[in-house]
C-alpha cells in the first residue's frame, strides 16, 4: 500500500532569517510522501531569493509568490487550494518540526481512525534567543477537547494533521475571523469528526514577543478577545460551556485594561488552565 501524500503549508512574510530553518525541519522528517507549498505573500526582504535556491534544491517544494501582502487568512487558502494531499499539515515560517516523527505518528493514527479529522501535539516555546520558556500539551481525547474547545484555543496550529476533504467541505479559513481562523476552523472541523491531540512534544514555537515590554499593552489583545467572543457565540450551541467560556473571555478583556499585566498574567494563566484542563508541564 502507498502511504499518502501529506501537503506541508507553509506561509511566509519577511522572514528571511528564519525559512530556511523551518523549510528543512520538514525534510527530516522520517515520513517520505511529502510535499511542502510555500507561499510568499509579498515579502520585500531576500525571502523570494531564498525560496527560489531551495526550490531548485528540491522539486517537493512549490513556491506561490502573491503579488502584494494579502494577509494570512488568504495565503493559508492559497496553499490549501494548491496543496495536493490526502492531508494537510501546518508550519510558520519562524518555527520547526522538533519531532521527527511527528508526521508519521500523525499519519498512522488518521489512517488507523477514519471518524478523526484533525490531530495536534505538544509545544516546546522558545525565545528569541533559542532560549526555552516552557513546554505545554493541551487536551488529548475528543470528549475533553469538546469540553475545552469553547473557552480556549487547544490546537496550536503548527502542530496539526488534518484531512483535506474536510478542509474543503468547511471552505478554507474564515476571513471573518481574522486573528483566530485556525481556532474557528478546528470547531468548524469538529462538526465533522473526531478531534485528537498527542501528548508529546511535536513543534518548537519562537515566541517573538517574549521579553518585549510593551506586549501587555497592545491594543491586539482586546482586538483578539473580541473577535473570540464572535467566534464562541456561532458555536455555542455545537459545544458545551458557552457560559464559562464567556465568562473567561470578559476576565480577559477586564484583564487587558489593568497596569501590571506582565506580572498578573501567571495567575490569568492558571485560571485558563484549571478551566481547559491543560497538562501544562515546565
Amino acid at each position: 500500500m502507498n502511504n499518502p501524500l501529506v501537503s506541508v503549508i507553509l506561509p511566509t512574510y519577511n522572514r528571511s532569517q528564519f525559512i530556511e530553518k523551518a523549510i528543512r525541519s520538514v525534510w527530516t522528517q522520517t515520513y517520505a510522501e511529502l510535499e511542502l507549498v510555500v507561499i510568499n505573500d509579498g515579502s520585500k526582504d531576500d525571502t523570494a531569493d531564498i525560496l527560489d535556491r531551495l526550490s531548485q534544491e528540491d522539486s517537493r517544494i512549490t513556491v506561490i509568490q502573491m503579488e502584494k501582502n494579502s494577509g494570512i487568512v488568504a495565503a493559508l487558502n492559497e496553499g490549501g487550494l494548491a496543496a495536493k494531499g490526502t492531508y494537510i499539515a501546518r508550519l510558520d515560517d519562524d518555527d520547526f518540526w522538533s519531532d521527527d516523527k511527528k508526521i508519521e505518528k500523525q499519519v498512522n493514527f488518521l489512517e488507523n481512525n477514519k471518524e478523526y479529522v484533525l490531530v495536534g501535539g505538544g509545544v516546546i516555546r522558545v525565545d528569541k534567543d533559542g532560549k526555552e520558556i516552557d513546554r505545554f500539551l493541551l487536551p488529548e481525547k475528543d470528549e475533553d477537547i469538546r469540553k475545552s474547545i469553547l473557552v480556549d484555543n487547544v490546537f496550536v496550529h503548527t502542530t496539526v494533521l488534518f484531512r483535506k476533504d474536510a478542509f474543503e467541505k468547511t471552505g478554507g479559513y474564515n476571513q471573518e475571523f481574522l486573528y483566530v481562523e485556525d481556532w474557528e476552523l478546528w470547531m468548524h472541523m469538529g462538526t465533522m469528526g473526531k478531534l485528537y491531540n498527542f501528548q508529546e512534544f511535536f513543534v518548537t514555537y519562537l515566541d517573538q514577543e517574549a521579553g518585549n515590554k510593551n506586549y501587555y499593552r497592545n491594543w491586539g489583545i482586546r482586538r483578539n478577545i473580541k473577535m473570540s467572543m464572535s467566534l464562541k457565540k456561532k458555536y455555542r450551541d455545537k459545544y458545551p460551556g458557552y457560559a464559562k467560556a464567556a465568562a473567561v473571555s470578559w476576565t480577559s478583556y477586564i484583564y487587558s485594561f489593568l497596569p501590571l499585566k506582565k506580572q498578573l498574567r501567571p495567575g490569568l494563566v492558571n485560571l485558563r488552565n484549571r478551566v481547559v484542563k491543560s497538562p501544562y508541564k515546565k
